[in-house]
């Protein structure tokens, strides 16, 4: 007798279940009897739709590290890599996460199973994207959280992922928020970056997300320069990790087709420099990176303008999310192009055949030199890095040598130095915005240099101020004032003194400075006219005040700080002040724009009422502590102000009672005056009488007729039921015996 068909889809049901835990036994098997001998993926244990997913992906070969990690992430052990960039550690980790997961016969249902958490937004972004094109065989559900992204949309989805690639601070807020977000199964967590993600920058969010996720799990860091504290493995919770660093014994840390060069160059140069190589690498792939947003801002913009004839992009942290995704994937697209970015571009991201890496300022410590220099020569490709050091920072190549980094000095021929300063001037001359630009990268990039940590490095104290600030086309040093308690700082307030100050060096070249310009005070020159323009702040005035200034200078002053008389301004002007707003972006000027967003930085109007001498007096005065006491006991206070707010009530009662006791007797006697009109009316007159009857019967017959026009004819109405008929005879009423017989006589006439 033949089986119906819910019978053999059962046993179908049964039959794909059995094969599949026949297959992951024969993994498991696999796995704990692999030596860890294999040159390409498909001599891995691993199953077919991950080999099929990386053959579509052109993943065939193994580097160093994938070779000796992937079999110990998959053994279920806890490991810290290192390896040099560009060297796969990204597959290192997702091929044998997703093997663990399917191995563990993991569900939609079981919730999340694996947590990867990236530094910056760029590389959770590459590292999703390498996820879904080696698990995309598989039907595990995986998630991108970033910040930037619709916040509500992720929340909607956490509950359904059982792989999640995120940054900290998003993860932290998912979980603080978050209802469905539940981490207590999580298997495995994944550290990309592990020692960026460790240092002090993300220490207390990574603290609170891992006393969220459960002890028993396994725990992998991946990075280039791989942390070996132990503090930190604590903190992470590590049992007996295994510790490779396929090229900890090699000659350098960094690939060995790299060719790494250094310039000695004056910081009033850098530009100039920077400019001349560009024009000289047209047909190139370049990045460019600067210490600070606000430098590569003005770069990008200036550079912009003077068109040196290749594509020019930018990318910093202080971008939208949106913004930061076009410029990432239309550079990698590019061909020739230069990228300006700041160091959020260090790490991890995998931009194909870059040429050049010139690194305009240099990096804070040899670890960020490593990561900088690791976006070229990736993947056994060739590359070229540039480094730019002041004099004064000419010490950092120590630190470079006791990593075995080794970097060719270079210099440049004086035939082919071009300079760029008289079109920046023209720029900030012309341009408020490169101007205003110009003036934040000048303060960013002191700063910068003032908040390092190695001071035997970054010496602020021999950095030009002027010269640099007239490098950038300024046409004058902006003043800045940094806190001597602010953290990190080594230096006494004592010699912060008269340290950005035109002319900080000595006293006896102030004083040279003061007779060469005595000497030149007849000549005119392009900055002469500059300072005499009437409305050079009238575009932007606004800007001047982001400028931070120095006021016990008052010699030193130039045309970015406003002097002011020396009065006190009343309190409710200081108050004002205060409440002002700092227009210093573009979304404040449109917060500017609207009404009802500045009636909190605008003061409401006061409540006076003058008194009899004619002064103002505060419509509302307000009683202190100390005069509250003096008035007297509180209770017997409580008690009076009780009393008096009875009175009062009592009194608005009467007041009420009696108004509408006036009312009655009003009503009262309008009645009576009705009444005694009535009385006095002679109703003995007959003619009285029908004079009223007919005005009352004519009244009576308009407003039938009123009434008529205004309403329809019903079915059973006549049209002429509303007139006389002809047949009726009027007579009078009679009055006596003759009239009487008089009316039947006429009666009978007409009858």
């Amino acid at each position: 007798m033949p089986r119906n068909h819910s019978g053999r889809s059962r046993e179908a049901r049964q039959l794909k279940r059995q094969k599949e835990e026949q297959e992951i036994q024969e993994l498991n098997a696999q796995v704990s009897d692999f030596s860890g001998d294999a040159t390409h993926f498909f001599d891995l244990p691993i199953t077919q739709p991950t080999k099929s997913a990386l053959k579509n992906a052109h993943f065939t070969t193994l580097t160093d590290i994938q070779r000796q990690a992937i079999p110990e992430v998959l053994k279920g052990r806890d490991v810290l890599g290192a390896a040099r960039t560009g060297s796969g550690k990204t597959l290192a980790f997702i091929v044998p996460l997703i093997e663990n997961l399917y191995r563990r016969k993991w569900t939609q249902f079981d919730g999340l199973g694996a947590l990867i958490i990236s530094p910056t937004r760029e590389l959770a972004i590459q590292t999703f994207e390498t996820l879904v094109k080696v698990g995309r065989l598989h039907s595990f559900s995986a998630g991108l959280i970033i910040g930037g992204n619709n916040y509500k949309e992720e929340q909607e989805r956490l509950s359904r992922m059982n792989i999640l690639v995120c940054t900290p601070g998003r993860l932290l807020q998912h979980m603080d928020q978050a209802i469905n977000f539940d981490t207590s199964n999580l298997q495995m967590l994944i550290l990309d970056e592990a020692d960026r993600i460790l240092d002090m920058g993300f220490k207390s969010t990574l603290d609170a997300i891992v006393a969220s996720l459960p002890k028993e799990r396994q725990t992998l860091l991946f990075s280039a320069t791989q942390t070996k504290s132990v503090r930190d493995l604590a903190r992470l919770s590590l049992q007996n990790p295994e510790y490779i660093a396929v090229h900890e014994n090699e000659g350098s840390c960094t690939p060995e087709n790299l060719n790494q060069f250094y310039l000695i160059s004056p910081l009033t140069e850098k530009l100039d420099i920077l400019f001349g190589f560009i024009r000289t690498h047209l047909k190139n792939k370049s990045i460019v990176f600067l210490s600070s947003c606000k430098q590569v801002r003005f770069v990008f913009e200036a550079f912009r303008r003077l068109r040196p004839g290749i594509s020019l992009m930018h990318l910093h942290g202080k971008q939208k999310q949106a913004s930061r995704i076009d410029v990432t994937a239309k550079f990698t697209s590019s061909q020739n192009a230069v990228l300006f970015c700041t160091d959020i571009v260090a790490r991890g991201l995998d931009f194909p055949a870059v040429d050049w890496v010139v690194q305009l300022d240099a990096p804070e410590d040899v670890d960020t030199y490593i990561h900088r220099v690791g976006r070229t020569a990736r993947f056994n490709r060739g590359g070229n890095a540039l480094l730019l050091l002041l004099p004064s920072e000419e010490v950092f190549l120590k630190r470079l040598e006791s990593k075995k980094i080794p970097v060719e000095r270079i210099n440049i021929k004086e035939g082919k130095k071009t300079s760029i300063r008289n079109q920046l001037q023209n720029l900030c001359f012309k341009e408020n915005d490169i101007k205003y630009l110009g003036q934040k990268s000048f303060i960013s990039y002191l700063r910068s240099v003032y908040l390092q940590k190695d001071k035997e490095v970054f010496q602020f104290n021999k950095l030009p101020f002027e010269a640099y600030a007239e490098s950038l086309g300024l046409p004058g040093t902006p003043k800045i004032k940094f806190g001597a308690s602010r953290k990190g700082a080594a230096e006494p307030a004592e010699d912060q003194k008269a340290k950005l100050g035109p002319g900080s060096p000595s006293e006896s070249s102030s004083e040279s400075e003061s007779e060469d310009a005595n000497q030149l005070k007849d000549v005119r020159t392009k900055y002469d006219r500059v300072f005499e323009r009437k409305n050079q702040d009238v575009l932007a005035p606004h800007r001047q005040k982001l400028v931070e200034r120095d006021e016990g200078d008052d010699e030193d002053e130039d045309f970015l700080q406003v002097k002011r008389a020396n009065h006190e301004l009343p309190e409710d002007h200081a108050e004002a002040e205060e409440n002002k707003l700092i227009i210093n972006s573009k979304r404040k000027e449109k917060l500017a724009a609207s009404k009802k967003a500045m009636l909190k930085h605008k003061k409401g109007p006061d409540k006076v009422f003058f008194d009899e001498e004619g002064n103002a007096v505060p419509f509302y005065a307000v009683n202190t502590e100390e005069t509250f006491r003096k008035s007297g006991d509180p209770s017997l206070l409580i008690q009076a102000h009780l009393a008096a707010e009875r009175d009062a009530l009592e009194k608005a009662d009467a007041q009420d009672k009696e108004t509408v006791r006036e009312k009655r007797r009003e009503k009262k006697r309008r009645r009576q005056e009705l009444e005694r009109r009535a009385e006095e009316t002679d109703f003995s007159s007959a003619d009285e009488n029908e004079a009223v009857v007919e005005t009352a019967d004519e009244d009576a017959s308009r407003v039938d007729e009123a009434v008529s026009e205004k309403r329809p004819k019903k079915w059973f109405e006549d049209s002429d039921h509303d007139e006389e008929p002809t047949n009726v005879i009027e007579v009078e009423q009679p009055t006596s015996l003759e009239d009487q017989e008089a009316l039947a006589l006429r009666l009978m006439g007409s009858a």
